[in-house]
């Protein structure tokens, strides 16, 4: 599969770089897979979670952009090096995947894995023949080609991933992807197609937006009059203005303050408005306990994350 890197289409960005000569497309990678980390996760929507939690994968890089990314030390990085994360062979992360099994994950959860498919999917195949059994989790940002979802069809069990926004102009200001809605419906349906229509199986999700909730509406109205039964939905509250160092150019492009109580009303009746009753809905979130910090062994607080394969460690 690796040949896929030669002239890399893998994304709706099309970058055509040669990925396998040590050249970085958008997503800052070359063709050597890196991770940032992976760990026993509870922060995932109930179906995943089991006993021990999800058993999260963190991909580095990322074929998007967001300026308000929660993960940009692993997706996006701050120094020339790029992401944080560590070239690891499709044997590694098998053993990964069987380290998460042997300690109780509930799943494998490979979270932001779109420019990295060809590998991933060698080692999915690789963990398999080893004795991976459980269930493996798409868990993307919904920017993604159909040759990559084609690629992922015999080794993915659920799809999880953002409906972000339907607005082209949100799309270019917040995500770097004016392209992203059309793009993002398109893989969505062919994902749910994947499944059989079996609503469990794909969970879309979606953050709102303070300020922006009209771009909320527009998403939970398409999703009402046209995958409700065939998909779950998962409302999300938690966005977070990061005031992190190194990010203030970027994070002055995104909304500085929290969802409010009067806005997640407003949500929470259009959800009735919608007749959506199957799927999630945080509560109302406030605080910064969702922001992990990869630079630490475990990037999560305990009562989240019980970690185990880290970059540096």
């Amino acid at each position: 599969m690796s040949g896929h890197y030669k002239s890399c289409l893998l994304c709706p960005r099309s970058c055509g770089v040669d990925r396998l000569a040590g050249k970085k497309g958008f997503c800052k990678e070359t063709a050597e897979l890196r991770i940032a980390c992976a760990v026993l996760y509870r922060g995932e929507e109930p179906p995943l979670l089991g006993k021990h939690g999800s058993g999260a994968i963190f991909v580095s890089g990322c074929n998007l952009g967001c300026v308000f990314c929660q993960t940009w030390q692993a997706s996006q990085g701050d120094k020339p090096a790029g992401p944080m994360g560590r070239v690891v062979s499709t044997e590694t992360l098998a053993e990964i995947c069987l380290t998460l099994q042997k300690n109780g994950a509930e799943n494998i959860n490979f979270v932001t894995g779109s420019h990295a498919v060809p590998a991933i999917a060698e080692g999915i195949i690789a963990a398999k023949e080893a004795g991976l059994k459980i269930p493996v989790v798409w868990n993307s940002s919904g920017y993604e080609g159909a040759q990559s979802l084609e690629m992922l069809k015999d080794h993915v069990d659920i799809y999880m991933p953002d409906l972000k926004t339907l607005d082209s102009e949100l799309a270019a200001r917040f995500f770097n992807a004016p392209d992203y809605p059309q793009t993002a419906i398109a893989a969505i349906i062919k994902m749910i197609d994947t499944c059989g229509g079996i609503s469990n199986k794909v969970i879309i999700r979606h953050l709102v937006l303070p300020g922006f909730l009209e771009s909320t509406r527009s998403a939970l109205h398409w999703f009402a009059h046209n995958v409700k039964s065939r998909a779950l939905l998962s409302v999300m509250t938690q966005y977070t203005p990061l005031k992190t160092a190194g990010r203030e150019k970027l994070s002055k492009k995104a909304p500085q303050r929290y969802l409010n109580e009067a806005e997640y009303e407003t949500v929470l009746g259009w959800l009735e408005e919608f007749g959506i009753e199957e799927g999630f809905c945080q509560e109302l979130t406030v605080g910064t306990q969702w922001l992990p910090d990869f630079s630490k062994a475990n990037p999560f607080p305990p009562e989240i994350a019980v970690p185990l394969w880290h970059w540096e460690h």
